[in-house]
């Protein structure tokens, strides 16, 4: 059975690949979702996954169910949806460089999955249940992530939790707080950007990360920094890894994915609960995890991105 199970977005990731000679954008598309790239990164780190999500009954869907079966993800929990297409996101650059995010989920398929369309015994037998935002911006998918986070809290799962803040796909900035709060108060481990953090608690740092943890009960948060690396903390000791150096950057989609993914893999090996690690187990989960995150950086789009453990494990040695 799989030891983590993710209920979530899986979608299409059209992204930057060049510009034609009148400046349009030429896009390429790859298999992606945060929830889609977060397992794609633990099987490729030797885990046993399964995602619950709903695609359309539509080319891009047997698309992305192909490109998760060979992952090694388990599929059982995959719906189809002959009414409603899979979701489409597009990746572009703005004048300063920065990402911009369109998507085509009017609606999208992953936001009509129902309650009643959970797999009961993938959440009742995993070790660890993730879920991120995106699958409470609308109904049906946001009852659909409350019952299947009261059935992994019931079996006694731990609850690992990405905010990942889209405003695109969020009718205010107000909603969006309301239901990404929500979130952090199920969670037991969160990772989140420091642009995210900033969003909700209106302030960033070391104190804040502190305060979010403290807050709202968590016993383990990630806050990645970008090119400054992530900072981490837990009750008993907090700490900062630089961001792996000398990586050319071609592309970012996923990296925070693949992060956490490497992250929870670690987690998974480790005989210690989350709140029971000391700095030097936290500097080591870390450190793998962004290194592996800074390789991904080198590679275009998500899933297609993630680095080997051997690549990992070479790079950590030289440092």
């Amino acid at each position: 059975m799989a030891e983590v199970v993710a209920l979530g977005e899986l979608l299409v990731d059209f992204t930057l690949q060049q510009t034609d000679p009148e400046g349009y954008p030429v896009l390429a598309a790859h298999p992606g979702g945060a929830p889609a790239n977060f397992l794609a990164a633990l099987s490729h780190f030797g885990a046993a996954t399964a995602l619950l999500a709903k695609v359309g009954e539509d080319a891009f869907g047997t698309l992305l169910a192909q490109t998760l079966q060979k992952e090694g993800v388990d599929l059982r929990g995959l719906r189809r949806d002959g009414d409603a297409f899979t979701t489409l996101a597009f990746v572009t650059l703005d004048s300063a460089g920065e990402r911009q995010f369109s998507f085509a989920r009017k609606p999208g398929a992953d936001t009509c999955l129902r309650p009643e369309e959970l797999d009961r015994e993938l959440i009742s037998s995993a070790k660890v249940f993730h879920f991120g935002s995106l699958s409470l911006t609308h109904e049906p998918a946001r009852g659909a992530t409350r019952e299947a986070l009261a059935l992994a809290k019931g079996a006694g799962c731990l609850i690992t939790y990405d905010p990942n803040y889209r405003p695109p796909l969020w009718g205010s900035p107000e909603k969006a707080k309301e239901q990404m709060l929500w979130g952090l108060r199920q969670a037991d481990v969160v990772k989140l950007s420091e642009e995210e953090l900033e969003f909700l608690l209106g302030k960033t740092g070391p104190k804040a990360a502190r305060s979010l943890m403290e807050e709202f009960g968590l016993k383990l948060v990630f806050v990645t920094l970008g090119e400054r690396g992530c900072f981490f903390a837990n009750g008993k000791c907090s700490g900062h890894v630089a961001a792996l150096q000398a990586a050319r950057v071609l592309d970012t989609t996923g990296a925070g994915d693949i992060f956490f993914g490497a992250a929870v893999s670690c987690l998974l090996r480790c005989a210690k609960s989350p709140e029971q690690l000391c700095e030097e187990d936290l500097r080591k989960i870390v450190t793998f995890a962004v290194i592996a995150a800074g390789l991904s950086t080198e590679r275009a789009g998500g899933i297609s991105s993630i680095p080997t453990l051997e690549e990992i494990y070479r790079r950590m040695e030289g440092i």
